[in-house]
């Protein structure tokens, strides 16, 4: 068994984070924490700041004295799968991966606090936290999935965790609310799903239009900012959720009106669109493609916001209901982002049942619950591809895939936005799967087939990694999915929430 060994990075880092934010939950000082434990104060202050070497006994203790589960931030975990079950019951859709990011950037813009609900305790977001508590910022978590932040007196843009900063994209969020509070910065290179290249076109030319110049290093980026630009008027380089979001926050504090066009009225754009409104910010044409946003000269009072329901978890649910021939009910749904999957989905012979809209916390995001029964599908006509919103949504698309292994005929996905994720689709292969990669884009899947149990490592990918879970689910016999970092990075406890309706699912660490 390995022990946690890296130190103030990666996994360390982000376990000792969890560990001082239940502790804190549970009420819980240093020295009462170290007498449950039977160890010194000292031990759990090296612990939470990423220094202490565990074994996999130490980790088990602190899990017990927390009461909850922490072997999913060990170094390697692995997924046991014994597959070929129904999945049955009813699963709440969490709040957004993609909500959190950017609305943990946007709180960077209050000199005051700020409380979100609905963070999910997963990889990604443990990223976040490590940089922007280097940084000087002061996080805690309230309650399970509530986060208090409060800005520091002057940012310490040295302190910056580059290693945390360089395996996350959302970190170019950050440029537009920090370029308000400091002149002169660097960030690294952003990291992320490794899918093939990821421009930053958008965000630069965006920021550039209001005051905001960005030079590429060999390693970081180099950001100035002399003086913002008031009453500009913004044409996107490309529809771009995050480069939208970026700009918001960048308009968001200065005076005056800034109108942006051709921004994605996508889910987290419009969930940083409600929270900045808290803030004061007036924003016309949240929804549409122009927004226009009305600036103000600071952002200096509490604010308490809810961040929305993911859609893409509610796919990933519907894509495992479907490929396992299951009677389930996803209860939370984003109904304005899954209505297009929804359609296709319904032209193919699923069958499911709606029930009548209601509001989300947030008081703006419509939601319904969702109940798939099992359907026989047919292959559509036509080809099946992701679009900015209203279209398909790009991280929906992949979980097509595992249902098109179930669908009678030729399914082809067509995804033009990654150069490489495409490749990872042929992973199901390896599961009996059929899946013909035409180009790096475009992948025919003929079902359907009878998948069996296989052993796969995830790749370095989000949603690929879980479409090969989804398969997994419905594969005949005992499946090990090995490294699923890939998986954490998106989903908080999947393992054990999958569980509950139906699966059978070990976390084994290695």
């Amino acid at each position: 068994m390995k022990k946690i060994t890296e130190k103030k990075t990666g996994i360390a880092a982000s376990f000792g984070l969890l560990v001082k934010s239940l502790r804190e939950e549970k009420q819980l000082t240093q020295s009462d924490f170290a007498k449950e434990l039977k160890t010194s104060q000292s031990a759990v202050a090296r612990i939470e700041a990423g220094e202490q070497n565990l074994t996999a006994g130490e980790i088990e203790k602190i899990s017990k004295v927390l009461g909850r589960s922490m072997v999913s931030v060990h170094s390697s975990i692995d997924f046991q799968i014994r597959g070929g079950r129904k999945l049955k019951g009813s699963i709440t859709t969490n709040a957004s991966k993609n909500g959190a990011m950017g609305l943990l950037c946007a709180s960077l813009l209050n000199k005051s606090r700020t409380t979100l609900h609905g963070i999910p305790r997963i990889e990604e977001v443990f990223r976040i936290l490590e940089i922007i508590e280097s940084i000087g910022i002061r996080v805690k978590w309230v309650k399970n999935n509530t986060l208090e932040i409060e800005p520091p007196k002057e940012f310490n843009m040295k302190g910056l965790d580059g290693e945390a900063a360089a395996r996350v994209r959302s970190v170019l969020m950050m440029i537009g609310p920090l370029a308000h509070h400091v002149k002169s910065f660097t960030i690294p290179h952003a990291g992320g799903c490794k899918m093939g290249e990821r421009t930053i076109a958008a965000h630069r030319y965006g920021l550039e239009e209001l005051g905001v110049n960005i030079v590429t290093k060999n390693d970081h980026y180099l950001i100035t900012t002399k003086a913002f630009k008031k009453d500009a008027e913004i044409v996107m380089y490309e529809a771009s959720d995050t480069a939208a979001e970026n700009l918001l926050m960048a308009a968001a504090l200065i005076p005056g009106k800034t109108v942006i066009q051709f921004a994605p009225p996508n889910y987290q754009v419009q969930d940083v669109c409600f929270f900045l409104e808290k803030c004061g910010v007036r924003i016309e044409g949240i929804g549409s493609t122009t927004l226009t946003v009305y600036g103000v000269s600071e952002i200096n009072k509490p604010i308490e916001y809810e961040n929305s329901e993911d859609p893409i978890e509610s796919m990933m649910f519907i894509s495992a209901a479907i490929t396992t021939g299951s009677t389930l009910t996803i209860k939370r749904c984003p109904i304005d982002f899954l209505a297009l999957e929804l359609m296709k989905l319904e032209k193919m012979g699923l069958k499911y049942d709606k029930s009548k809209a209601y509001v989300a916390r947030n008081g703006r995001t419509k939601l319904v619950d969702i109940t798939i029964h099992p359907s026989q599908l047919t292959a559509p006509a036509d080809k099946i591809h992701s679009l900015p919103y209203p279209g398909i949504n790009t991280d929906n698309l992949p979980f097509f895939v595992p249902i098109a292994t179930q669908t009678e005929g030729t399914t082809l996905i067509h995804d033009w936005m990654w150069e490489n994720r495409a490749i990872y689709f042929t992973e199901l292969n390896r599961l009996g799967a059929k899946v013909t990669l035409a180009d790096p884009h475009r992948a025919y899947v003929t079902g359907p087939t009878r998948l069996k149990a296989a052993q796969v490592v995830c790749p370095p990918a989000l949603r690929p990694a879980v479409i090969i879970m989804i398969a997994m689910l419905a594969a005949e016999g005992t499946s090990l999915l090995r490294n699923v970092y890939s998986i954490n990075r998106g989903y908080e406890e999947i393992a054990r929430r999958l569980n509950a309706i139906g699966a059978d699912i070990k976390i084994i660490a290695s």
